[in-house]
């Protein structure tokens, strides 16, 4: 490797180490479940029991609401001082200031990090392969998700992990995200497993009392998430 090469990577791996630093320890990574009137007022409730990282999915069309709702989410995150990630939406991400989650037909991490800049967070989907989240580890990838692990209502055809799965990711030194069904009766294996981030959607978004269910996920990673 030429000194040029060799100080490239090196600064690429400094960057790297600088973005995985503004990312929490751990906890639960809430995911909003799409259209709804109290959006802003959920999201803040997830918050406040104990939510770590908050993401902002829509699939609709509707643009217009979709940029108010994530300004509106990204000035939530910034007071309460929590990454915001924007769903597959790469420009939309780069015109709130927030970070982005990758699926495989979602473009490339070479591409989010020249529009985001150095500092964004980019996470990017797994599903059920390691050497995905090997190549995606080697890109830059900043959080590896792979899932689903339980039966998902939002998702009920996704590919199937395993514990196991986690247990080997290990290796690759970047946080892991578990996704698919999780719950806060089924999720501390997936920690034990070696989940960083618990993710999930219908788990929060879809309870009676989105504050309590948020802290039911918060207690599984201890005192300090809780």
């Amino acid at each position: 490797m030429t000194a040029a090469r060799t100080l490239n990577f090196a600064s690429r791996h400094r960057d790297a180490e600088m973005t995985r630093a503004r990312l929490p320890r751990g906890g639960l990574y809430a995911i909003t479940d799409g259209p709804r009137a109290d959006l802003i007022e959920a999201c803040a409730a997830a918050i406040e029991g104990g939510a770590a990282m908050l993401q902002y999915r829509d699939k609709t069309r509707d643009s217009a609401r979709r940029r108010d709702e994530a300004q509106a989410l990204a000035a939530l995150c910034a007071h309460r001082d929590i990454p915001l990630i924007v769903n597959d939406d790469i420009q939309l991400a780069a015109s709130v200031g927030a970070g982005v989650h990758l699926g495989e037909d979602d473009g490339d991490i070479a591409h989010a990090r020249r529009r985001l800049g150095e500092n964004a967070i980019i996470g990017v989907s797994c599903y059920d392969s390691l050497d995905r989240a090997r190549a995606l580890a080697a890109a830059g990838a900043d959080y590896l998700a792979f899932g689903a692990f339980f039966a998902s209502p939002t998702k009920p055809q996704a590919r199937v992990a395993t514990p196991q799965l986690l247990r080997d990711a290990k290796s690759l030194g970047v946080p892991l995200v578990a996704i698919g069904g999780i719950t806060p009766e089924n999720g501390a294996m997936l920690i034990d497993a070696g989940a960083d981030f618990l993710a999930a959607i219908s788990a929060v978004f879809g309870a009676n009392d989105v504050r309590e269910a948020a802290r039911s996920f918060a207690a599984l990673f201890g005192p300090a998430h809780s």
